[in-house]
Protein backbone atom coordinates (compact mmCIF):
# COMPACT_ATOMS: atom_id res chain seq x y z
CA UNK A 1 0.00 0.00 0.00
CA UNK A 2 1.26 3.33 -1.01
CA UNK A 3 1.10 6.62 1.15
CA UNK A 4 -2.22 8.37 0.50
CA UNK A 5 -0.74 11.64 1.70
CA UNK A 6 2.93 13.51 1.80
CA UNK A 7 5.19 16.37 0.66
CA UNK A 8 6.23 17.61 -2.10
CA UNK A 9 8.73 20.25 -0.96
CA UNK A 10 6.25 22.13 1.53
CA UNK A 11 3.06 21.17 -0.01
CA UNK A 12 1.32 18.24 1.09
CA UNK A 13 0.25 16.49 -1.88
CA UNK A 14 -2.82 13.88 -0.98
CA UNK A 15 -6.52 12.66 -0.40
CA UNK A 16 -7.72 15.78 1.92
CA UNK A 17 -5.43 18.31 -0.43
CA UNK A 18 -6.26 20.87 -3.30
CA UNK A 19 -4.47 19.47 -6.53
CA UNK A 20 -1.35 20.11 -6.75
CA UNK A 21 -1.10 21.96 -10.38
CA UNK A 22 2.57 21.63 -11.99
CA UNK A 23 3.23 23.94 -14.64
CA UNK A 24 6.20 21.83 -17.03
CA UNK A 25 8.23 23.86 -18.66
CA UNK A 26 9.95 21.56 -20.74
CA UNK A 27 11.70 23.41 -24.12
CA UNK A 28 9.38 26.08 -24.29
CA UNK A 29 12.42 28.87 -23.12
CA UNK A 30 13.33 28.22 -26.94
CA UNK A 31 16.70 28.57 -25.55
CA UNK A 32 16.53 31.74 -23.83
CA UNK A 33 17.24 31.48 -20.60
CA UNK A 34 15.62 34.86 -19.61
CA UNK A 35 12.68 33.24 -21.51
CA UNK A 36 12.42 30.58 -18.82
CA UNK A 37 12.59 32.53 -16.22
CA UNK A 38 9.29 34.89 -17.84
CA UNK A 39 7.55 31.73 -18.14
CA UNK A 40 8.09 30.96 -14.30
CA UNK A 41 6.60 34.59 -13.39
CA UNK A 42 3.69 33.28 -15.47
CA UNK A 43 3.16 30.23 -14.47
CA UNK A 44 3.28 31.96 -10.94
CA UNK A 45 0.80 34.51 -11.84
CA UNK A 46 -1.73 31.92 -13.34
CA UNK A 47 -1.61 30.22 -9.91
CA UNK A 48 0.66 27.42 -10.26
CA UNK A 49 2.12 25.21 -6.77
CA UNK A 50 5.34 24.11 -9.24
CA UNK A 51 6.96 24.18 -12.02
CA UNK A 52 8.92 21.40 -13.56
CA UNK A 53 12.19 21.02 -15.90
CA UNK A 54 13.85 18.29 -17.76
CA UNK A 55 17.12 17.46 -16.90
CA UNK A 56 19.20 15.65 -19.91
CA UNK A 57 21.52 16.81 -22.66
CA UNK A 58 21.34 14.93 -26.16
CA UNK A 59 24.14 12.84 -25.46
CA UNK A 60 22.52 11.22 -22.09
CA UNK A 61 19.06 10.63 -23.58
CA UNK A 62 20.19 8.68 -26.96
CA UNK A 63 23.55 8.92 -29.28
CA UNK A 64 24.09 10.96 -32.01
CA UNK A 65 23.10 8.71 -35.10
CA UNK A 66 20.68 8.68 -38.12
CA UNK A 67 20.12 4.99 -38.42
CA UNK A 68 16.11 4.35 -39.31
CA UNK A 69 15.47 3.29 -35.44
CA UNK A 70 16.89 6.80 -34.64
CA UNK A 71 14.39 9.10 -36.61
CA UNK A 72 11.28 10.38 -34.57
CA UNK A 73 8.29 8.08 -35.88
CA UNK A 74 5.32 9.16 -37.34
CA UNK A 75 3.79 12.51 -38.90
CA UNK A 76 3.75 14.73 -35.99
CA UNK A 77 5.43 17.61 -34.66
CA UNK A 78 9.18 16.34 -34.38
CA UNK A 79 9.00 13.88 -37.60
CA UNK A 80 11.81 13.41 -40.00
CA UNK A 81 14.44 14.30 -36.99
CA UNK A 82 16.98 12.25 -35.52
CA UNK A 83 16.69 11.96 -31.80
CA UNK A 84 19.75 13.79 -31.09
CA UNK A 85 19.08 16.73 -33.51
CA UNK A 86 15.23 16.77 -31.55
CA UNK A 87 16.70 16.42 -27.93
CA UNK A 88 19.90 19.49 -28.58
CA UNK A 89 17.30 21.98 -29.61
CA UNK A 90 14.51 20.92 -27.03
CA UNK A 91 17.38 20.24 -23.70
CA UNK A 92 17.51 23.01 -20.47
CA UNK A 93 20.74 23.71 -20.10
CA UNK A 94 21.95 21.86 -16.20
CA UNK A 95 23.93 25.19 -15.75
CA UNK A 96 20.37 27.25 -15.78
CA UNK A 97 18.83 24.44 -13.19
CA UNK A 98 19.47 26.12 -10.16
CA UNK A 99 19.06 29.81 -10.78
CA UNK A 100 15.22 29.01 -12.43
CA UNK A 101 14.55 26.71 -9.39
CA UNK A 102 15.62 29.15 -7.02
CA UNK A 103 13.65 31.51 -9.33
CA UNK A 104 10.20 29.40 -8.75
CA UNK A 105 10.94 28.53 -4.97
CA UNK A 106 11.45 32.85 -4.36
CA UNK A 107 8.04 33.06 -5.43
CA UNK A 108 6.59 29.93 -3.38
CA UNK A 109 6.08 27.52 -5.65
CA UNK A 110 8.10 23.93 -5.69
CA UNK A 111 10.37 23.26 -8.45
CA UNK A 112 11.52 19.83 -9.67
CA UNK A 113 12.60 17.92 -12.42
CA UNK A 114 12.64 14.69 -14.99
CA UNK A 115 15.80 13.01 -15.27
CA UNK A 116 16.80 10.98 -17.93
CA UNK A 117 19.68 8.97 -17.21
CA UNK A 118 21.89 8.35 -13.27
CA UNK A 119 24.16 11.73 -13.93
CA UNK A 120 21.49 14.02 -13.88
CA UNK A 121 19.99 11.76 -10.83
CA UNK A 122 23.03 13.02 -9.44
CA UNK A 123 23.27 16.71 -10.66
CA UNK A 124 19.44 17.21 -9.59
CA UNK A 125 20.47 15.77 -5.64
CA UNK A 126 23.22 18.59 -5.60
CA UNK A 127 20.17 20.77 -6.33
CA UNK A 128 17.78 19.28 -3.44
CA UNK A 129 15.52 18.73 -6.24
CA UNK A 130 11.84 17.72 -3.52
CA UNK A 131 10.56 15.31 -6.09
CA UNK A 132 11.49 13.27 -8.94
CA UNK A 133 9.53 12.65 -12.42
CA UNK A 134 9.81 9.66 -14.38
CA UNK A 135 8.56 10.19 -18.22
CA UNK A 136 6.33 7.58 -19.03
CA UNK A 137 9.02 6.55 -22.47
CA UNK A 138 11.46 5.60 -19.10
CA UNK A 139 9.00 3.73 -16.75
CA UNK A 140 11.11 0.89 -18.03
CA UNK A 141 14.07 1.78 -17.16
CA UNK A 142 14.51 0.15 -13.84
CA UNK A 143 18.20 0.76 -12.84
CA UNK A 144 16.95 4.52 -13.34
CA UNK A 145 13.95 4.09 -10.48
CA UNK A 146 15.53 2.20 -8.40
CA UNK A 147 18.36 5.13 -7.90
CA UNK A 148 15.60 7.45 -7.71
CA UNK A 149 13.59 5.44 -5.53
CA UNK A 150 16.86 5.04 -2.99
CA UNK A 151 16.68 8.72 -2.45
CA UNK A 152 13.47 8.15 -0.78
CA UNK A 153 11.85 11.04 -2.59
CA UNK A 154 8.54 11.44 -4.32
CA UNK A 155 8.07 9.66 -7.36
CA UNK A 156 5.72 10.83 -9.82
CA UNK A 157 5.17 8.63 -12.98
CA UNK A 158 3.78 9.46 -16.36
CA UNK A 159 2.32 6.17 -17.81
CA UNK A 160 1.58 7.52 -21.43
CA UNK A 161 3.13 4.68 -23.19
CA UNK A 162 3.35 1.91 -19.94
CA UNK A 163 2.34 -1.37 -20.20
CA UNK A 164 0.43 -2.61 -16.92
CA UNK A 165 3.61 -4.96 -16.48
CA UNK A 166 5.18 -1.71 -16.93
CA UNK A 167 3.49 -0.12 -14.26
CA UNK A 168 3.66 -2.72 -11.84
CA UNK A 169 7.58 -3.51 -12.25
CA UNK A 170 7.90 -0.23 -12.06
CA UNK A 171 6.08 0.50 -8.47
CA UNK A 172 7.38 -3.19 -6.94
CA UNK A 173 10.90 -1.40 -7.69
CA UNK A 174 9.77 1.11 -5.69
CA UNK A 175 8.71 -1.12 -2.39
CA UNK A 176 11.79 -2.86 -2.98
CA UNK A 177 13.49 0.93 -1.93
CA UNK A 178 11.09 1.29 0.81
CA UNK A 179 9.46 3.92 -1.48
CA UNK A 180 5.71 4.29 -0.93
CA UNK A 181 5.41 8.33 -1.68
CA UNK A 182 4.72 7.31 -5.34
CA UNK A 183 1.45 9.25 -7.65
CA UNK A 184 0.60 7.60 -11.18
CA UNK A 185 -0.41 10.56 -13.94
CA UNK A 186 -2.36 9.57 -16.63
CA UNK A 187 -1.20 10.47 -19.95
CA UNK A 188 -1.61 9.87 -23.31
CA UNK A 189 1.87 10.17 -25.48
CA UNK A 190 -0.13 12.62 -28.48
CA UNK A 191 1.29 16.01 -28.87
CA UNK A 192 -1.53 17.21 -28.84
CA UNK A 193 -4.07 14.83 -27.67
CA UNK A 194 -7.19 14.15 -29.16
CA UNK A 195 -9.93 14.36 -26.94
CA UNK A 196 -11.48 11.04 -27.81
CA UNK A 197 -7.74 9.28 -26.60
CA UNK A 198 -7.83 10.75 -23.11
CA UNK A 199 -10.38 7.98 -21.41
CA UNK A 200 -10.62 9.39 -17.79
CA UNK A 201 -12.16 6.41 -16.40
CA UNK A 202 -9.22 5.18 -16.48
CA UNK A 203 -8.32 7.20 -13.58
CA UNK A 204 -10.08 5.69 -10.65
CA UNK A 205 -8.96 2.36 -12.32
CA UNK A 206 -5.70 3.32 -11.84
CA UNK A 207 -5.64 4.28 -7.88
CA UNK A 208 -8.06 1.30 -7.05
CA UNK A 209 -5.43 -1.27 -8.78
CA UNK A 210 -2.54 0.06 -7.77
CA UNK A 211 -3.58 1.61 -4.24
CA UNK A 212 -1.84 4.98 -4.99
CA UNK A 213 -2.47 8.72 -5.56
CA UNK A 214 -3.34 9.55 -9.07
CA UNK A 215 -2.85 12.51 -11.34
CA UNK A 216 -3.12 13.73 -15.02
CA UNK A 217 -0.58 14.51 -17.15
CA UNK A 218 -2.14 16.56 -20.26
CA UNK A 219 -1.38 17.34 -23.67
CA UNK A 220 -5.41 18.40 -24.80
CA UNK A 221 -5.95 21.86 -26.31
CA UNK A 222 -7.49 23.79 -23.44
CA UNK A 223 -8.68 22.82 -19.95
CA UNK A 224 -11.83 21.09 -20.22
CA UNK A 225 -10.07 17.55 -20.11
CA UNK A 226 -7.92 18.55 -16.49
CA UNK A 227 -10.86 20.24 -15.33
CA UNK A 228 -13.14 17.11 -15.79
CA UNK A 229 -10.15 15.42 -14.23
CA UNK A 230 -10.94 16.88 -10.76
CA UNK A 231 -14.32 14.58 -10.22
CA UNK A 232 -12.12 11.48 -10.53
CA UNK A 233 -9.71 11.79 -8.13
CA UNK A 234 -6.93 13.14 -9.67
CA UNK A 235 -4.48 15.21 -7.21
CA UNK A 236 -1.86 16.30 -9.43
CA UNK A 237 -2.39 18.15 -13.33
CA UNK A 238 0.39 18.89 -15.10
CA UNK A 239 0.40 20.95 -18.22
CA UNK A 240 3.10 22.33 -20.64
CA UNK A 241 3.15 26.14 -20.47
CA UNK A 242 4.69 27.99 -22.82
CA UNK A 243 4.60 32.36 -23.19
CA UNK A 244 3.41 32.40 -26.77
CA UNK A 245 2.07 28.92 -28.93
CA UNK A 246 3.29 30.18 -32.36
CA UNK A 247 6.45 30.60 -31.10
CA UNK A 248 7.99 27.95 -32.85
CA UNK A 249 9.41 25.68 -30.29
CA UNK A 250 9.41 21.86 -29.77
CA UNK A 251 6.31 22.06 -27.48
CA UNK A 252 5.03 25.05 -28.06
CA UNK A 253 2.26 23.92 -30.47
CA UNK A 254 0.55 21.90 -27.84
CA UNK A 255 1.12 24.23 -24.72
CA UNK A 256 -1.15 26.58 -22.82
CA UNK A 257 -0.55 30.07 -22.68
CA UNK A 258 -0.62 32.40 -19.40
CA UNK A 259 -3.58 33.29 -19.73
CA UNK A 260 -4.98 29.73 -20.66
CA UNK A 261 -3.28 27.83 -17.75
CA UNK A 262 -4.83 30.97 -15.52
CA UNK A 263 -8.24 30.02 -16.64
CA UNK A 264 -7.54 26.38 -16.08
CA UNK A 265 -6.46 26.83 -12.29
CA UNK A 266 -9.76 28.89 -11.83
CA UNK A 267 -11.55 26.28 -13.39
CA UNK A 268 -9.97 23.35 -11.29
CA UNK A 269 -10.14 24.83 -8.24
CA UNK A 270 -14.04 26.06 -8.88
CA UNK A 271 -14.18 22.25 -9.67
CA UNK A 272 -12.82 20.65 -6.16
CA UNK A 273 -15.33 23.51 -4.22
CA UNK A 274 -18.22 22.18 -6.41
CA UNK A 275 -17.46 18.77 -5.74
CA UNK A 276 -18.24 18.86 -2.03
CA UNK A 277 -19.09 15.19 -0.52
CA UNK A 278 -20.86 12.06 -1.17
CA UNK A 279 -23.57 12.40 2.25
CA UNK A 280 -26.76 13.98 0.62
CA UNK A 281 -27.75 16.38 3.50
CA UNK A 282 -28.94 20.02 2.97
CA UNK A 283 -26.71 23.23 2.91
CA UNK A 284 -27.65 25.84 6.09
CA UNK A 285 -29.10 28.04 2.96
CA UNK A 286 -30.99 25.12 1.63
CA UNK A 287 -32.95 24.85 4.47
CA UNK A 288 -33.72 28.64 4.85
CA UNK A 289 -35.27 28.06 1.52
CA UNK A 290 -37.53 25.42 2.50
CA UNK A 291 -39.47 28.45 3.63
CA UNK A 292 -40.54 28.71 0.19
CA UNK A 293 -41.43 25.44 -0.48
CA UNK A 294 -45.24 23.99 -1.03
CA UNK A 295 -47.70 23.77 2.23
CA UNK A 296 -51.51 23.82 2.48
CA UNK A 297 -53.43 27.51 2.45
CA UNK A 298 -56.68 29.08 2.92
CA UNK A 299 -56.94 30.37 -0.78
CA UNK A 300 -60.64 31.53 -0.30
CA UNK A 301 -62.45 33.70 2.77
CA UNK A 302 -64.03 30.36 4.96
CA UNK A 303 -66.42 31.14 7.36
CA UNK A 304 -66.65 29.13 11.05
CA UNK A 305 -68.30 25.59 10.37
CA UNK A 306 -67.72 25.92 6.65
CA UNK A 307 -66.36 23.01 4.97
CA UNK A 308 -62.39 23.04 3.74
CA UNK A 309 -62.90 21.97 -0.60
CA UNK A 310 -60.28 22.13 -2.96
CA UNK A 311 -62.17 26.14 -4.05
CA UNK A 312 -60.67 26.97 -0.88
CA UNK A 313 -57.74 24.88 -0.07
CA UNK A 314 -54.64 24.64 -1.83
CA UNK A 315 -51.33 23.62 -2.25
CA UNK A 316 -49.21 26.62 -2.78
CA UNK A 317 -45.92 28.26 -1.98
CA UNK A 318 -44.46 29.26 0.92
CA UNK A 319 -44.15 26.38 3.23
CA UNK A 320 -44.92 27.41 6.25
CA UNK A 321 -48.21 26.05 6.37
CA UNK A 322 -49.04 22.03 6.53
CA UNK A 323 -47.55 19.08 4.93
CA UNK A 324 -49.19 18.83 1.11
CA UNK A 325 -49.16 15.34 2.11
CA UNK A 326 -52.64 15.92 4.53
CA UNK A 327 -54.45 17.80 1.62
CA UNK A 328 -56.75 14.44 1.03
CA UNK A 329 -57.08 14.03 4.48
CA UNK A 330 -58.53 17.87 5.63
CA UNK A 331 -61.00 18.02 2.71
CA UNK A 332 -64.32 17.48 4.51
CA UNK A 333 -63.79 19.00 7.41
CA UNK A 334 -64.79 22.30 9.04
CA UNK A 335 -63.37 25.65 10.08
CA UNK A 336 -63.10 26.08 13.78
CA UNK A 337 -63.30 30.25 13.29
CA UNK A 338 -63.29 32.58 10.06
CA UNK A 339 -60.66 32.07 8.50
CA UNK A 340 -59.00 34.63 6.28
CA UNK A 341 -57.92 34.28 2.39
CA UNK A 342 -53.56 33.57 2.87
CA UNK A 343 -54.04 31.38 6.20
CA UNK A 344 -51.69 28.91 6.29
CA UNK A 345 -53.59 25.57 7.37
CA UNK A 346 -53.06 23.75 10.44
CA UNK A 347 -54.50 21.44 12.45
CA UNK A 348 -55.56 23.58 15.57
CA UNK A 349 -57.92 25.96 13.07
CA UNK A 350 -59.97 22.64 11.64
CA UNK A 351 -62.46 19.99 13.36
Amino acid sequence: MFNKSFKIGNRMVGEDQPCMIVAEISGNHNGDYNRAVEIIHAAHEAGADAIKLQTYTADTITIDCDKPWFMTPGDGLWAGRTLHNLYEEAYTPWEWHEGLMNEARNLGMEAFSSPFDPTSVDYLENLNVPAYKIASFEINDIPLIRKIAALHKPIIFATGIAYEEDIKLALDTCRQEGNNDVILLKCVSAYPTPYNLVNLRMIPTLAKEYDCLVGLSDHTPGSVIPTGSVPFGVKMIEKHLTLDRSAGGVDDAFSMEPSEFAEMVKNVRIMEEALGDSEYKLTDKQVKERSLSRSLFIVKDVKAGEELTPDNVRSIRPGIGMHTKHYEEVLGRKAKTDLEKGTPLSWDIIE
